[in-house]
């Protein structure tokens, strides 16, 4: 971990902290930590949670630097093929929806959604199921499953995660709750 001298005389273990979480460059300048960046096998690091080892430093000649070898602890989240995630409806186009979750936002393909034949209603700003009139708008909660997953961490923007709600158990959580309930009566 990088020290820069401006930092000399501060708690140590907080100044990692905060560099780890935010981050500065050669020169000092604040640039990005971990948290918020995209690691090609861990996943997207989520927070900085708690440094476990902070070693003597050493100082390179030339830059003026302490760097202290350290150890630290992060949450990360990794989607993986066909795992359950839990979102929030962002955006509405007329070929589907984004969903965020954790920090990633997955696209639910208009085929993705339900069973029935999907309309896209540009005045409201959602999709409408033609036959069950059931609508998907931004700010609505879902659960669906990861159908396929491509992390670029150079370019975080160009990761691309697919969704679909076509399952059982999947969905809009109305519409979940409304097929336990037809479910509960068809029981009786």
């Amino acid at each position: 971990m990088r020290v820069p001298p401006e930092r000399f005389g501060t708690k140590l273990e907080e100044t990692v902290m905060d560099i780890l979480k935010r981050g500065y460059d050669y020169r000092g300048r604040q640039e990005g930590g971990y948290e918020g960046r995209l690691h090609p096998e861990l996943g997207m690091i989520l927070a900085v949670t708690k440094i476990v080892d902070i070693e003597d430093g050493r100082v390179i000649p030339g830059d003026g630097a302490a760097y202290h070898p350290t150890t630290f602890e992060m949450l990360v989240f990794k989607p993986e093929l066909h795992e359950i995630v839990d979102g929030e409806v962002v955006e509405i186009v007329d070929f589907g929806a984004f969903v965020r979750f954790a920090s990633f936002d997955g696209l639910v393909h208009v085929s993705q959604l339900t069973d029935d034949f999907i309309v896209y209603d540009k005045k409201r700003g959602a999709l409408v199921g033609k036959e069950t009139r059931r609508a998907l708008e931004v700010g609505d909660r879902v659960r669906a499953r990861v159908v396929a997953v491509s992390l670029n961490p150079e370019k975080t923007k160009e990761s691309k995660i697919n969704l679909t709600m076509r399952q059982p158990a999947l969905g809009k959580f109305e519409w979940i709750m409304e097929e336990k309930q037809k479910a509960k009566k068809k029981e009786k």
